[in-house]
């Protein structure tokens, strides 16, 4: 049986800067250093230009602290415009982003997106899952309320980016 070395919020904290990304997933140290491929990059870049900056703040690869034992970074989060007003930039995010979207990339198992869906939306947000090859999206509002969407099909999420609606095609341009 493998051993999972479990770590506090607070020793998490304390990491060194190692060039690594981090997160913590229940308690459990989760470290990746593999580079994207270029599809995971450019999809993540159209992503953020997409979302009109006058709704809120746009970020990518920022960590969340979603529970006591789980920090998360999506690939890109977005937060209301009142919301990220009273934020502090200069310290790690405490509770949910109110949109985490994370991108597909080979490594990943559908175990770990389901996993990562699920501590999200318990967190209070809404997520969106990009499928470069499929080239499809996948939003989940809650655990109840899930849909699929293809390339001809609008992503639009009028509560919270009101305005906001692109192709899903568009994402993948």
């Amino acid at each position: 049986m493998a051993t999972r070395t479990l770590l506090t919020l607070e020793q998490f904290e304390q990491l060194p800067d190692d060039g690594m990304r981090h997160e913590l997933d229940e308690g459990e140290l989760i470290s990746t250093m593999l580079p994207t491929v270029g599809i995971h990059g450019k999809v993540q870049t159209k992503i953020v230009r997409l979302i009109p900056e006058s709704l809120g703040l746009t970020l990518v690869e920022s960590g969340f602290r979603l529970t006591s034992d789980t920090v998360r970074a999506p690939d890109v989060s977005f937060i209301r415009s009142e919301r990220a007003a009273q934020m502090d930039l200069n310290r790690r995010f405490e509770g949910a982003p109110d949109l985490a979207i994370e991108i597909i990339s080979p490594p990943e198992t559908a175990e770990d997106i389901v996993h990562k869906v699920s501590q999200y939306l318990n967190a209070g947000a809404i997520v969106w899952v990009v499928y470069p090859k499929q080239r499809a999206v996948h939003v989940y509002e809650s655990s109840k309320n899930a849909r699929i969407l293809e390339a001809e099909d609008l992503l639009e999420c009028p509560t919270l980016l009101p305005g906001f609606s692109v192709r899903v095609a568009d994402i993948f341009a």
